[in-house]
């Protein structure tokens, strides 16, 4: 069944525009599907209002994933440095809405785990390789999701290190190493220790 349209626009988009009017920034539809740019302050009602109405009921939380844009050279949706987008699924209508919302360092973002508890677990996957702060969905101090309890840093942004094998290019080339070109980090929680001993056997 197709999603519901309200003259040429999609019904969800101009339900949202009508009740939480300039908590909308922008549109976007891209490869067939919509992204809605949206206030994260207002991204718990604007999800609760997704699910519970019962002409769209986005009952179904698919995921949500992290971005860093901070070495992002090209048009951008919003003007903050991480991105957090949310896939929902309405059940009814078999459609799919993606929510995107911005925040900066130090910022943070409500959790939706209480209107959908699958947004627990990847709200804290974000937090642990991003950094990025989900209110009301915290970790401990100390306390990491994925990661090692002792590993410093987030391994998702743009500035942290790679590190470790040598890289196969298309042409049988190998090299050089991340190791040869990047400099010490902290996170050396695991074997290997890569990003500051060479562990290329090289």
């Amino acid at each position: 069944m197709p999603y519901p349209m309200l003259e040429n626009e999609r019904l969800e988009t101009s339900l949202i525009r009508a009740k939480f009017g300039e908590s909308l920034l922008k549109v976007k539809e891209f490869r067939g599907e919509t992204f809605l740019c949206v206030d994260r302050a207002k991204i718990v009602e604007i999800v609760e209002f997704l699910k519970e109405d019962l002409e769209l009921a986005y009952d179904y939380f698919v995921e949500c994933v992290g971005a860093d844009y901070s070495r992002w050279e090209h048009e951008r949706d919003l003007p903050e440095r991480f991105e957090v987008v949310y896939n929902l699924f309405s059940t009814k209508h078999s459609s799919r809405l993606f929510l995107k919302v911005g925040v900066d360092e130090g910022q943070s973002i409500p959790t939706l785990k209480d209107v959908f508890l699958g947004a627990e677990y990847p709200e804290k996957e974000i937090g642990d390789l991003y950094g990025v702060h989900f209110k009301g969905n915290e970790l401990e101090p100390g306390e990491r999701f994925l990661l090692p309890d002792d590993w410093i840093g987030y391994p998702l942004r743009k500035e942290y290190p790679l590190g470790g094998e040598d890289v196969l290019f298309d042409q049988g080339d190998r090299g050089p190493a991340v190791e040869d070109v990047s400099m010490p980090h902290a996170g050396e929680s695991f074997e290997g220790k890569t990003g500051s001993e060479d562990v290329s056997g090289r």
